[in-house]
């Protein structure tokens, strides 16, 4: 089993969970429920960010614990005063160390948008992230087939969530693309090995369509491999660990962002 499975077999039962807990109907009694989302494609092709999507995130699988101390609030302020496009809050605590009250904490103090990064299979957790105030949700080719994909994609929308899908490879892109998408992520890390190679997102850039905003995730340590990026029409670029393993994240972004400019 690899870890991508292991992680979405624990979902299903973490899901499970917390729908016994709380009830939807609870969820959508959130001062979150109502407010207009704020949208992540418009912030990447905004041409006074820099298109960098900051993420939160306490540990990973691959990494084991990245910052256990960094402050949600001061980081993510810091964050968009460096001047991040969005944020990226993971919310999965079994894996990545996170909680749905940090992502709770980042929109309090954040105007911009923010993605629930998470290990999304059901409608509920797309419900909870806009009861929490996301703006955009993560759906990861690899752990759903097409078709849930997209009922998943379509059901964001009625919920006016944008929605960021995730591929790896040529294949898993193809199979997915579908037209309740808004960003296409391509992750530069092999879910099999761990290793990292932005080389697949040149690979894979001439094959998303334009419709699509085109965004670089893991592996982005160096501004240079931005500017490298955007030759291949990508506008994003998600950049998490490079930040969070530093003592101040928030500083490492906007060191990062004025070598950027």
């Amino acid at each position: 089993m690899d870890i991508l499975e292991k992680i979405i077999a624990h979902k299903h039962k973490e899901v499970e969970e917390r729908k016994s807990l709380t009830p939807i109907k609870r969820l959508e009694q959130s001062i979150y429920f109502e407010s207009q989302p704020v949208s992540l494609k418009k912030y990447l092709l905004r041409e006074d960010k820099s298109g960098i999507i900051a993420e939160f995130k306490r540990k990973s699988p691959s990494k084991g614990l990245i910052n256990g101390h960094a402050p949600v609030e001061r980081t993510t302020i810091g964050y968009m005063q460096a001047g991040a496009s969005a944020l990226s809050v993971l919310t999965d605590s079994e894996f990545f160390g996170g909680k749905s009250e940090d992502l709770e904490l980042a929109r309090k103090f954040n105007f911009c948008p923010v993605l629930r990064k998470d290990f999304m299979i059901d409608e509920y957790q797309i419900v909870e992230a806009k009861s929490i105030g996301a703006d955009a949700i993560l759906l990861i080719a690899a752990a759903l087939s097409p078709e849930r994909l997209k009922e998943l994609a379509a059901f964001a929308k009625t919920l006016q969530l944008e929605v960021l899908m995730e591929v790896h490879n040529q294949e898993e892109l193809e199979n997915n693309l579908n037209e309740h998408l808004d960003v296409v992520g391509v992750n530069n890390r092999n879910l099999k090995t761990f290793d990292v190679s932005v080389q697949t997102s040149k690979d894979l850039a001439a094959l998303i369509p334009d419709d699509f905003v085109k965004i670089s995730e893991s592996g982005i340590s160096e501004p240079e491999t931005i500017i490298d990026l955007r030759t291949y029409g990508f506008k994003g670029f998600l950049i998490g660990e490079t930040f969070m393993k530093t003592g101040r994240p928030e500083r490492a972004a906007r060191e990062f962002i004025s070598k950027l400019r």
